[in-house]
């Protein structure tokens, strides 16, 4: 069975180039491994494994009985949990069931094993779709620069590479932050939806779970109720008809122990207090991401902080250039970037910005210029530049007359 785990160690394995952050993370990676290991555990469990067993005293065959126990589902009474285990009743759940009673029947833990697989399927799906969106842009651009030593003519081609991308491609990544913001907000609606959906696969019980769990352990021996019987009860009742030797119904009632509550309850006890921690951290993360998209000092302070050797006049020169997805663009690649590099890089990137900003001051002031120094259409000097003395006078005079 450990055999079938080795198939997961890719989850493990940490990315040579970083597009996203720790919390989108934790959400595909860690998240999708604990789901999937469970999902094999319980699947292991239930199909190679002993999932029920049935005590009854009558003539039914032990494997008919819990067969159809298992694929019927087992029931117990809500109205007898809270009855004296001992006393009243022999196990929470378990009592005389008179008709009309109400009754809850537990078919869930045959779904147990695909809901944490489909789970898990939702959990990976913002990935499938960043890489996607990503198209490799990230790991294309590093193109070795993660790598502390590297000849200096490779790195000297790399850095003008990518500083002439990133000045010929400015104000064109919004569109890439978009969707990774999109994706985050994503992230926090699917792990709140889970806790939804689990709470309605479990009859309205999920939600207060882990609460009920830590009240359950802080209260006394004698006065507790163990909440994790009441979503996941260990001992359950299960009728079988059958006819009897003159045609009428028999009916035939059985205990069944399940074992495999034992492992559903401890599981799912970790994963409402991880869901919680992550929906947390998820929100954290989407309030940050919104401040630093309408705060541009909060944008300056994550490039100085990921990178401390940053000249400060440099990061304001690209700063007051670049758009908000040319930020988080430049963000992706310094985690990515060795810190030396990064820096030159950003040198150069804001020598290119400067002398780009000085060719088009130049080329501005010299179409001002142009316009203010525009030949008249008529020059009255043409007129006389070319007369002889007697045709000016003659020109003269006859002005005269005309006066």
């Amino acid at each position: 069975m450990f055999e079938i785990f080795n198939d997961l160690k890719d989850f493990i394995k940490v990315d040579a180039i970083c597009n996203d952050n720790n919390v989108f993370r934790l959400h595909y990676r860690f998240t999708v491994l604990v789901l999937v290991s469970f999902s094999i555990l319980v699947s292991c469990r239930q199909y190679l494994g002993d999932p029920i067993d049935c005590i009854q005293n009558d003539d039914i065959p032990e494997n008919v009985l819990e067969t159809y126990c298992w694929v019927h589902s087992t029931f117990t009474l809500p109205d007898s949990l809270n009855k004296k285990v001992g006393v009243e009743v022999p196990h929470p759940g378990i009592d005389k069931y008179t008709p009309g009673e109400k009754r809850r029947y537990h078919s869930y833990y045959q779904w147990v094993c695909f809901v944490l697989f489909l789970q898990a399927i939702l959990f990976y799906m913002p990935r499938y779709m960043w890489k996607f969106f990503d198209g490799g842009k990230v790991k294309t651009l590093v193109m070795g620069l993660n790598c502390c030593v590297l000849k200096p003519e490779d790195r000297s081609l790399c850095k003008i590479l990518l500083v002439e991308y990133l000045k010929t491609h400015i104000d064109s990544h919004n569109g890439y932050l978009m969707w990774f913001t999109l994706l985050e907000i994503y992230n926090l609606l699917n792990v709140l939806g889970q806790i939804y959906l689990m709470d309605v696969f479990f009859g309205g019980e999920f939600t207060t779970y882990g609460i009920d769990v830590i009240k359950f352990t802080n209260n006394d021996q004698e006065d507790r109720i163990d909440p994790m019987i009441n979503v996941f009860p260990r001992m359950t009742k299960c009728t079988f008809h059958q006819f009897g030797s003159s045609g009428d119904i028999k009916k035939h009632d059985a205990l069944c122990i399940l074992p495999i509550n034992i492992l559903n309850e401890k599981l799912y006890v970790f994963l409402w207090f991880w869901f919680v921690i992550l929906a947390a951290l998820s929100a954290g993360m989407l309030l940050f991401r919104f401040v630093t998209i309408l705060w541009p000092a909060a944008r300056t302070f994550m490039l100085n902080y990921k990178c401390g050797l940053l000249d400060k006049k440099d990061l304001h020169v690209v700063m007051s250039h670049i758009k908000i997805g040319d930020w988080f663009l430049i963000y992706l690649l310094s985690k990515n970037v060795d810190s030396v590099y990064f820096k030159e890089i950003i040198h150069d990137f804001a020598v290119e910005l400067k002398e780009e900003a000085k060719a088009e001051e130049a080329k501005r002031r010299s179409s001002y210029l142009e316009s203010l120094s525009l030949e008249p259409e008529w020059d009255p000097y043409d007129v006389f530049v070319n007369l002889t003395s007697t045709e000016f006078q003659e020109l003269y005079a006859s002005d005269e007359d005309d006066i």
